[in-house]
């Protein structure tokens, strides 16, 4: 009976032994495992940084264009009011528009030199230059 408790206690150590060593090798595929994941997430935050300078890079840029485009809209506003000062201060400049405003409606040669009092020279030229044909 004591050689039987000795073989049992031999089989529950080499069965204790063969789980510890199980138990070890699954332990080192768990640590593989996590080695992998931890090298995946530095590679992931690597990315995460490089794709945050990218969108802080393309955020000042885009608030530099739109900066731009605030003062060429501004330039613009400015550069037309000149413009219509310009022709509100020239009265020849004035006739000159209302003449092409009326070929543009379809008048002729003979109305637009007794409205717009022109030669007949620039009444043509002006009807070739706007007209619609």
């Amino acid at each position: 009976m004591e050689n039987g408790f000795l073989i049992a206690a031999l089989v529950y150590v080499v069965a204790c032994l063969a789980l510890v060593l199980y138990l070890q090798k699954q332990l080192g595929k768990l640590r593989t495992k996590v080695d992998a994941l931890a090298l995946l997430l530095k590679e992931a935050d690597k990315q995460r940084e490089g794709f945050k300078r990218e969108l802080h890079e393309l955020r000042s840029g885009t608030i530099g264009v739109g900066k731009r485009v605030l003062e060429l809209e501004k330039r613009l506003v400015a550069q037309d009011a000149r413009i219509d000062e310009t022709r509100e201060q020239d009265p020849q400049a004035r006739l000159y528009t209302r003449a092409m405003k009326m070929v543009s409606l379809g008048a002729g040669i003979e109305e637009l030199m007794h409205e717009c009092e022109l030669p007949r020279a620039e009444a043509e030229l002006l009807l070739r230059l706007h007209g619609k044909g």
